[in-house]
């Protein structure tokens, strides 16, 4: 018995016992830490939940599982001819894991920092700018981890340093040639910082691209997604807003006037007109109470323009606003003026004699 104790076999049928046992143990201890962590994180008033807690669970379990996994292999593979190829796959799986981590540590106090900011206000201009620096910057941050742990996976391997060296050693012709090969990429990138620093759109902004109309609803590092009204989405590279001209309608807030044209005879009744338009806005909950008004802004031989002019809080609401106004004042006038359209009028001459 004690021989057999004391053979290879028994010890390292004893070592992978042990190592079983602690993974489970460290298993059902990170599930009970973790899950006293959500409690004790929903009982506390603020803006962390068991969210954020989530996120960083598993990531934070595959350390955990990492360390006795890596103190198993360095104790049980010590003079190993396998502990060279061990620790090369430990050192990738560490840096796969902290990149992991960091993905979702990133993801967490993006998450923080969303949960301050109130989008739904009225005049939410400086949250729209807050939201649109976040989402580039975390979007910089995600580049930024996926760079380094790529890096740091290729220097882990002999032939991979030496190509590097080599690279470092002849930058000047090499950096020539990567700056041409990936100046469009890297152009990518500065516009998008740019647009996080200077901001010419912002999340939701109201803009009119391509002939399309329609919001900002995702800033990337590369690329915007703008949702067309009809929900579509056209997807768009950051430079084109540096580049291109395009409309803003939410630039310095969301505040804006639209009009309703109507062809009108001459003796239309504006000034009835102009008290239905009142009594039309007066209970629309789209009207924002700063401009309500008729105005005659073309005359010809046959017809007037008249132009109703409604304001808004913003151009959804506007674009409401306008068709229910429109739809009812020709409603209006087809009920108690029937002349005021614009009509074709054909003369018959009956003076002239017949011939027989």
């Amino acid at each position: 018995m004690d021989a057999f104790m004391e053979s290879p076999f028994y010890r390292q049928a004893l070592a992978w016992t042990i190592f079983i046992i602690v993974l489970g143990v460290l298993f059902f201890a990170h599930r009970i830490l973790f899950r006293l962590l959500r409690k004790r994180v929903d009982a506390m008033p603020g803006l962390l939940d068991a969210a954020m807690v989530d996120k960083l669970s598993a990531p934070s379990l595959m350390i955990f599982l990492w360390v006795a996994a890596a103190t198993f292999g360095h104790v049980q593979l010590a003079g190993h001819s396998f502990a060279v190829i061990f620790a090369k796959i430990n050192t990738l799986l560490l840096i796969g894991i902290s990149a992991w981590f960091a993905f979702q540590l990133i993801r967490a106090v993006a998450y923080y920092f969303k949960k301050t900011i109130n989008i739904n206000v009225s005049d939410n201009l400086r949250a729209r700018r807050s939201i649109t620096q976040l989402m580039v910057f975390q979007a910089l941050a995600d580049s930024l981890v996926v760079i380094v742990a790529l890096v740091l996976c290729l220097l882990t391997f002999d032939t991979a340093k030496a190509i590097g060296i080599s690279i470092l050693t002849s930058a000047g012709i090499i950096g020539i040639v990567v700056g041409f090969a990936a100046q469009k990429s890297i152009g990518l990138v500065l516009a998008g910082l740019q647009i996080a620093l200077t901001q010419p759109i912002r999340i939701d902004d109201v803009v009119v691209v391509e002939g399309e109309w329609g919001r900002i609803e995702e800033i990337k590092l590369t690329y915007v997604v703008v949702k067309i009204w009809d929900e579509r989405r056209l997807i768009l590279p950051v430079t084109y807003f540096l580049e291109t001209p395009f409309q803003n309608w939410t630039r310095t807030n969301a505040d804006i006037l639209g009009t309703v044209s109507l062809f009108l005879n001459h003796d239309a009744p504006i000034n009835k007109m102009r008290e239905e338009l009142q009594r039309l806005v007066k209970d629309n909950p789209n009207w924002d109470k700063r401009a309500a008004n008729i105005q005659i802004t073309d005359a010809g031989e046959r017809h007037i323009l008249a132009r109703i002019l409604v304001s808004s809080a913003d151009s959804s609401k506007n674009w409401s606003l306008r068709v229910a106004v429109r739809e009812q004042m020709i409603a209006y006038l087809n009920r108690y003026a029937p002349g005021a359209f614009v009509r074709a009028h054909i003369a018959i001459d009956n003076s002239s004699p017949r011939r027989s």
